[in-house]
């Protein structure tokens, strides 16, 4: 059906005074440089329409760090505040979607300091940059979420910065206020780990363990 067509049977369901706020979302959609102003003016159809276009991202975002659900939701809720709060300081340098998912890295660090849950193991390891050959194609979502939930917290922290949200050894460690080569050394670890684990796993569905 024509877009056009959709538009005018849909608009025939609903009363005049239903469709204007109908309409006044649409064009707030249309133009997300005009939504994020409106959203920094404390327009509450605006927060709520941005809220809605990436709260599930943010969601996944807190997720990785945070293995419970409840906790990454109020991580994530606290992190649409502090987005909305600091809208104005948005100047559109790079994606919009990028910035919200910064503030929700930061959260996310923060929460776990709050809770101590932050832990660097620092055995040593003779070469960090080595790397560790693991195949991941055969696992669906819910696998890999479990592998990267049972990983050590420091491991997990700098693996899911670095391999996920695609942060430079340098930028973990001034994120997280330590060394680059703890960065390195916790990733060393987190793929050494996480190979093992998606070898025994396989065995495990295969039927050989």
């Amino acid at each position: 059906m024509h877009e056009a067509t959709i538009c005018t049977t849909f608009a025939s369901l609903l009363s005049e005074d239903q469709m204007k706020p109908l309409l006044k979302v649409i064009q707030l959609y249309k133009n997300e440089t005009q939504l994020i102003k409106k959203a920094s003016q404390k327009n509450r159809d605006a927060q709520r329409l941005l809220f809605d276009i990436h709260s599930p991202k943010m969601l996944s975002v807190c997720r990785y760090y945070i293995s419970d659900v409840q906790h990454a939701e109020e991580v994530m809720l606290n992190g649409f505040l502090k987005v909305f709060s600091k809208l104005k300081t948005f100047k559109g340098d790079g994606s919009f979607e990028g910035w919200i998912r910064r503030i929700m890295v930061r959260e996310s660090i923060s929460f776990l300091r709050q809770k101590k849950q932050i832990e660097f193991v620092t055995d040593k390891v003779e070469i960090y940059d080595q790397p560790v050959d693991y195949n991941n194609e055969d696992l669906d979502q819910s696998e890999i979420q479990q592998l990267i939930d049972n990983l050590p917290e420091g491991y997990r922290l700098v693996f899911v910065m670095y391999a996920i949200e695609g942060y430079k050894h340098h930028e973990i460690a001034n994120e997280l206020g330590n060394k680059e080569g703890t960065s390195k050394s916790q990733l060393f670890k987190a793929r050494q780990l996480l190979q093992q684990n998606i070898k025994e796993l396989k065995q495990t569905s295969n039927g050989t363990n």
